[in-house]
């Protein structure tokens, strides 16, 4: 990908999404809380939900400032399809993940899922 395409989401794409990301699956919202400022986060995701645990393509990979603020905390929260559910657990998966639809599955085939245990109580 592009050096500016991050950029654009974080500031322009990310923004637009967030308005529809809690309500319209396969979008989601991840809550986090930023690691050093404590500052509440809100990053639309696509994720896709297989029991109880979600699904996460990163397209951007595995070690952005969201997901580590998520594996700093222990946890956070996630929106979808307007329910607010806790994360309880996250890991790192290379390669499809079989709660991908098949269409997703082929084009992750390069990219690392990002598999969340969502609490059940809720």
């Amino acid at each position: 990908m592009p050096a500016w395409l991050p950029s654009v989401n974080r500031r322009v794409v990310n923004p637009i999404q967030r308005l529809w990301a809690p309500w319209l699956p396969p979008w989601a919202l991840v809550l986090h809380t930023g690691r050093r400022s404590g500052v509440a986060h809100r990053t639309p995701v696509l994720a896709f939900p297989s029991g109880s645990t979600l699904a996460v393509i990163l397209f951007y990979g595995s070690r952005t400032q969201w997901i580590r603020n998520l594996e700093a905390a222990g946890g956070g929260a996630v929106i979808r399809a307007g329910r607010r559910r806790e994360i309880t657990g996250l890991g790192v998966v290379r390669g499809p993940h079989a709660s991908l639809p098949a269409v997703a599955r082929l084009a992750v085939r390069r990219m690392p899922v990002l598999v969340l245990e969502l609490d059940q109580r809720a």
